[in-house]
């Protein structure tokens, strides 16, 4: 009996020695990427973006917790504008502010997320005309500390965040092609 349960710690303790390893050998940063086609023009998609306050229209997280507490600082919008939240499991608690305003192709905002776990991230969505549509893409960039890299062994961030990014880039759509 002694003899199986030091084999089994033995094979316990290996599965987590590799598992750290591989976890090691991770990047140390991370990037989602997500893009739709929208037919309308930036100007038009641009302001969207630009004013935390519409957030609510197409958002993903706005819509996890219509409890959540927000707050706007700053500007009404564009650079230097604040938007801060705090909700439930799934939206956890955070802040954005916006950095760089380039009117109607680029926005880039300061990410920054208390709960559930602290990270801080950058932002970034460009608008491209393309004819009568405009190809919006949003980025999310940040770094990947060692606790990260284990978890994304079993949860992969890009699955994970990616699919928030299309359903809020789909909503994103619906309300700039009215």
């Amino acid at each position: 009996m002694k003899k199986t349960l030091l084999i089994f710690a033995g094979v316990i303790v290996a599965a987590i020695v590799v598992i750290l390893a591989v976890a090691a050998t991770r990047p140390d940063t991370f990037e989602v990427q997500r893009a739709a086609v929208i037919q309308a023009p930036p100007e038009k998609i641009f302001p969207l973006i630009e004013d935390f306050h519409a957030w609510a229209g197409w958002s993903p997280w706005e819509k996890k917790d219509p409890a959540m507490k927000r707050s706007f600082s700053g500007p009404a919008m564009g650079k230097g504008a604040v938007y801060a939240w705090e909700g439930n499991s799934e939206v956890g608690q955070g802040s954005m502010e916006i950095v760089e305003d380039s009117p109607p192709s680029k926005l880039v905002l300061k990410l920054d997320f208390v709960k559930p776990f602290e990270g801080h991230n950058v932002v970034t969505f460009t608008l491209a005309p393309q004819g009568e549509t405009t190809n919006v893409t949003w980025t999310m960039e940040g770094a990947s500390p060692f606790f990260a890299k284990v978890i994304g062994l079993f949860c992969d961030m890009d699955s994970m965040i990616g699919k928030e990014f299309e359903t809020g880039l789909a909503a994103l759509k619906t309300l700039a092609e009215k």
